[in-house]
């Protein structure tokens, strides 16, 4: 099955996006932290709307992100 997400730097000036997501942060302790992340997912997830692509959006973040075997 061909990949339909675009794993390619897409951001014109992605070390803004970088800081206006720390600073979204800023003041929050880790619950309002957490959610403030889920809200954010789901507000993309929204607006990308193809299951395929949030799938594998998913597939992808959960293989990267795998923290190593003890």
């Amino acid at each position: 099955m061909p990949m339909k997400l675009n794993t390619e730097p897409n951001l014109p000036q992605p070390d803004d996006f970088y800081q206006a997501l720390i600073a979204l942060h800023a003041g929050l302790d880790d619950a309002a932290s957490a959610a403030v992340n889920a809200r954010l997912v789901l507000l993309l997830a929204n607006h990308i709307g193809d299951p395929d692509v949030l799938a594998e959006a998913m597939a992808i973040a959960r293989a990267t992100g795998a923290p190593a075997a003890a």
